[in-house]
């Protein structure tokens, strides 16, 4: 394939993803309320978005579910990859291989499993039980994450820091901890990112009274096309996008340290 036919069909594919995305984007700025007409650039939506109630509550519900279950997340997710790194042969990739599966399991499945888990235990479903679910289904992009850290250690730093007299909990804390550090932070921002952009999950196992921006926003367009919703989905999208060119930059200056290091 020629190079101007592979550049054409990327943008056609590029083109196909974000169009809809941008018309979204410009309506949330349109002053009128219908999408057939155009009435000039307007904050309207946006100030209104501010003024209800319903939404900013969702929105924090959001927020609270998002940070608590990612750092939740980052802290067994760690715990997980150093005790998966230090396993061998088969019992490490038996282990490697179930924490793939809530990664490629449809997120309905994920969802139906936790809410019967919950009933089955009795357990009352509102914001806890959100933030549990989100806390399972983020664990896995930490451990994934944490992995390739741990493997570009020298072996035989923590038994060096033991040496020199720290105990095993100094040595994992002040040693070993802030060379996986950029792993961590960035299995946070992945846990982060897909707890706030979870709807299907986060459906089958709220409760009454307690819903997240994305549960809010299916209710809302089940009662038609408000232009609230553009302008939320907007700040939505623009709060993900912020969140993966975060994890993009930190990602690259792993790949560009790892690689710096294998030149000397």
């Amino acid at each position: 394939m020629k190079p101007a036919l592979k550049k054409a069909y990327l943008w056609l594919v590029f083109t196909f993803l974000y169009a809809p995305i941008l018309v979204l984007v410009v309506f949330s700025f349109n002053a009128s309320k219908s999408r057939a007409s155009w009435e000039g650039l307007s904050l309207r939506w946006y100030i209104e978005l501010f003024q209800d109630k319903a939404i900013m509550t969702a929105l924090a519900n959001t927020v609270i579910i998002a940070v608590v279950s990612a750092v939740a997340a980052a802290i067994v997710g760690t715990v997980a990859a150093v005790g998966i790194h230090n396993l061998k042969g088969w019992k490490k990739s038996f282990i490697m291989n179930v924490t793939y599966l809530p990664v490629l399991n449809p997120d309905i499945v994920i969802g139906i499993s936790m809410m019967l888990l919950f009933i089955v235990v009795s357990f009352p479903r509102g914001l806890a039980s959100l933030i549990i679910a989100h806390i399972t289904f983020g664990l896995p992009y930490v451990v994934i994450s944490v992995l390739p850290k741990l493997a570009q250690l020298d072996p035989q730093i923590f038994d060096a820091a033991l040496d020199l007299g720290a105990t095993p909990r100094e040595a994992y804390m002040q040693v070993i901890l802030p060379q996986i550090m950029p792993g961590v932070f960035t299995g946070f921002l992945l846990a982060f990112t897909m707890s706030v952009d979870d709807f299907v999950v986060s459906f089958f196992v709220t409760g009454n009274g307690v819903a997240n921006l994305a549960i809010s926003i299916y209710s809302m367009a089940r009662r038609g096309i408000n232009p609230k919703i553009n302008a939320v989905l907007t700040l939505l999208f623009a709060a993900v996008a912020a969140m993966m060119y975060l994890i993009q930059k930190r990602m690259g200056k792993g790949v560009a340290k790892g690689a710096a290091e294998e030149l000397r």
